[in-house]
């Protein structure tokens, strides 16, 4: 069935009413504009690519399409290019922006700290904190499964993970949580991290007497990992490690909490699908996988830019403009995939984009799926009758560019007698 048109001339790609459903506007481009082009006031392109076969092919192609946009730049314009804060340059200049050489070196070294090895040994752990959690709640009846659920899961797991003690977890969450507040564009993340400038700074002290500790006193843990890996006598200096760090933190963090949080919706408003899982826990895995494509944790692939001039479906990308990969679009582009709008938690294969595709696939897919399949198991197996506890259409989503989250999501159930 087409697709029919939005009602505005111009797409609006923004803003909470598109965040609220931006799968008919996402069909409309598939079909009529796969490659959408939107040039802002200073002159700057973005393109979105829409497709499946276009949007994994340039996740593949790591020579006209790059992560760090100075690598579409002349010598003469990179040396013109203003200084970046600090603070930023930490947050951003991570291995989730580079390119080869030096994506390929981080990634190496990282790998051999961050092991899906590692991973499957914490799912006893997990399963731990995941009781723990529900167990505040469940004679309440009813809770919020964002913030009493899905957000303090990954970060806990990842607190733990870096080795840091029990009694600095509060301090830990307040930090991580100014730094996963979503932001819209740089404008946005600069103001706000002038506001909390203080906030972000004493993250950076924190997380650098840890280290020292570590260096000192090595423990079991993923700090002390990073600082040992070696490969070939290469290490991580000590800027890449601060900016590993807040990579983990952050994007590791904030796709659990909306894995979590837009899976269950799934199956919340698919109460036949969330039957079948509950009565058959071996789907788990499938369904992950399904709630991966079809709730999509992360709906824009992070930016990358043209470095060689190309044409696709006639349109001409030239060099230094952004494209914008939209996985949500991709994961439900019914060439690809059957009954594309449909939630199916039996799918097999799946081949979808959420943890992207090539050199810049997500290091922390195996923890992402090991915890996703822990969460939704253990809220299925102990609050029986789970549903919505408001309307679905008032929730409310964050207007984060890049990730799909929900604000709140209100659930109830029958509590213990």
């Amino acid at each position: 069935m087409q697709a029919s048109a939005p009602e505005q001339t111009q797409l609006n790609l923004f803003g909470p009413k598109f965040k609220a459903d931006p799968y008919p506007t996402y069909a409309y481009m598939r079909e009529n504009a796969p490659v959408y082009g939107r040039t802002n006031r200073v002159g700057v392109t973005t393109w979105y690519i829409t497709r499946y076969n276009d949007v994994s092919a340039i996740l593949r192609d790591n020579q006209r399409f790059v992560k760090d946009f100075r690598n579409t730049l002349t010598p003469e314009e990179r040396a013109a290019l203003p200084s970046m804060p600090p603070l930023l340059h930490l947050l951003s200049d991570h291995m989730l922006n580079m390119d080869e050489p030096d994506h390929t070196r981080l990634r190496s070294l990282v790998n051999r700290a961050f092991t899906a090895r590692m991973v499957e040994q914490l799912a006893g752990r997990v399963q731990a904190i995941a009781d723990e959690l529900l167990d505040k709640v469940t004679d309440a009846g009813s809770m919020d499964l964002i913030d009493d659920f899905a957000f303090p899961l990954p970060i806990i797991v990842i607190a733990e993970m870096l080795g840091i003690p029990p009694e600095d977890r509060d301090r830990f969450r307040r930090w991580s949580h100014a730094l996963v507040t979503p932001t819209a564009n740089v404008e946005r993340t600069l103001r706000k991290l002038e506001k909390s400038r203080r906030s972000m700074e004493d993250f950076i002290g924190y997380l650098g007497s840890v280290i020292d500790q570590r260096r000192r006193a090595p423990q079991d843990d993923l700090i002390t990992s990073l600082i040992q890996v070696e490969e070939a006598g290469d290490r991580l200096s000590e800027e890449e490690l601060f900016s590993m760090l807040l990579l983990l933190i952050v994007v590791g963090h904030e796709t659990s909490v909306n894995l979590i949080g837009n899976g269950m919706l799934a199956l919340l408003e698919h109460p036949g699908a969330m039957d079948q899982l509950r009565a058959n826990p071996t789907l788990t895995p499938l369904a992950v996988e399904e709630l991966i494509r079809y709730a999509n944790p992360v709906e824009r692939a992070p930016m990358r830019f043209v470095a060689e001039t190309a044409v696709l479906h006639g349109q001409t990308l030239v060099r230094g403009d952004s494209v914008s990969l939209v996985l949500a679009a991709a994961n439900r582009d019914p060439a690809q995939f059957e009954c594309a709008d449909e939630l199916d938690i039996t799918r097999d294969p799946n081949r979808h984009l959420g943890f992207g595709l090539g050199i810049h696939y997500c290091l922390g897919a195996p923890l992402g799926r090991l915890e996703g399949r822990i969460a939704v198991n253990t809220l299925l197996a102990r609050l029986p009758g789970l549903r919505l506890d408001a309307p679905a259409s008032e929730l409310r989503w964050h207007t984060h560019p890049i990730m799909r989250g929900l604000r709140r999501l209100p659930v109830t159930w029958e509590p213990n007698v």
